[in-house]
């Protein structure tokens, strides 16, 4: 669903305009109130054409559109600035030098973190792949890809990212309303703290789920090709990269299988990645509790808990 269009620009969706005002709150609004008048500016600045419906997520609106010096079709990216948002073009050229995978970063303006990004076929997620094996395969083989690069200097790092983490647990502990949660949270908190000194390096995405990864384009040359966007960017361990493989399409059933599947294509230590997975169950809980859940999510909940047993 969309609301109006404002100043004859863009179309913005009333999902984007409530979950900037949910998660950013004043920000969040100022963004959504900015987009028209950006739009307007990079369209000019960069000699682009509208080129079809804007599309979405969380946190950024992205508008079709082709470039007018070479006629290639590309997309303008606008997204609010913060930590993640400023990370994300450093590690787009970084992976791109590299082959790595990721989306093709065409042009950046640091000032606001606007993109123009090569243009993937939206109409084909991976999530769209009916063969839930295959699709994990592909989703595991470029999450190798990804991590096996090392990360800049400057970007987020997961140790800095545990510490906040582990400094959070007691808070949240006492805000959950059953035991054997709390106790699951501590568990979740034990297996970071053993891994915690050893954070690791390399580039990792953050947010590599399967509606994060689209075909590439013929017009591109990487119709064959599977691509990763929209990361997260932090330097870690890519133990911690593997969670949203779990819980997106979530089926319980599927947890170990797709965790065994994946250390062994990434040809990780199963039991560093172990604790950095259960890491992002904690990360995850520590985020509920913050916004006044008392109860863990209840896929969070489960894979945790088969994870857990893993070395038991």
């Amino acid at each position: 669903m969309h609301g109006p269009t404002i100043g004859c620009v863009i179309d913005i969706p009333d999902a984007l305009i409530a979950t900037q005002s949910k998660y950013n709150g004043a920000a969040g609004r100022a963004f959504v109130a900015a987009l028209p008048g950006l739009a307007d500016r990079f369209l000019g600045e960069w000699g682009l054409r509208r080129d079809g419906a804007s599309m979405y997520g969380v946190c950024a609106l992205v508008l079709p559109v082709v470039r007018a010096s070479d006629g290639r079709r590309a997309a303008l990216k606008l997204q609010a600035q913060d930590e993640e948002t400023a990370g994300e073009p450093v590690a787009l050229r970084v992976w791109g030098e590299a082959g790595a995978g990721a989306v093709g970063l065409l042009d950046h303006d640091p000032g606001t973190s606007t993109m123009l990004l090569e243009r993937l076929d939206e109409r084909r997620p991976l999530s769209e792949v009916a063969d839930e094996r295959a699709a994990v395969e592909v989703l595991a083989g470029l999450l190798a890809r990804l991590t096996s690069v090392p990360a800049p200097d400057g970007l987020r790092r997961l140790g800095d990212v545990a510490e906040r983490m582990l400094d959070g647990v007691a808070r949240a502990v006492a805000g959950l309303a059953d035991e054997e949660e709390r106790r699951l949270l501590r568990d979740c908190a034990a297996a970071v703290r053993e891994v915690a000194g050893e954070p690791g390096d390399r580039l990792l995405h953050w947010d590599l789920h399967y509606d994060n990864i689209l075909a590439g384009r013929a017009d591109e040359g990487r119709a064959h090709e599977w691509i990763a966007l929209d990361p997260k960017p932090l330097a870690g361990d890519p133990g911690f990269d593997l969670m949203p493989a779990l819980a997106n399409r979530f089926d319980a059933s599927a947890v170990r299988w797709r965790f065994d599947l994946m250390t062994e294509v990434l040809g990780l230590d199963r039991e560093r990645a172990r604790a950095w997975t259960l890491g992002r169950a904690l990360q995850n809980g520590l985020w509920g509790v913050a916004e006044g859940e008392h109860r863990l999510p209840p896929d969070q909940v489960e894979i945790a808990r088969q994870l857990r047993g893993r070395g038991e």
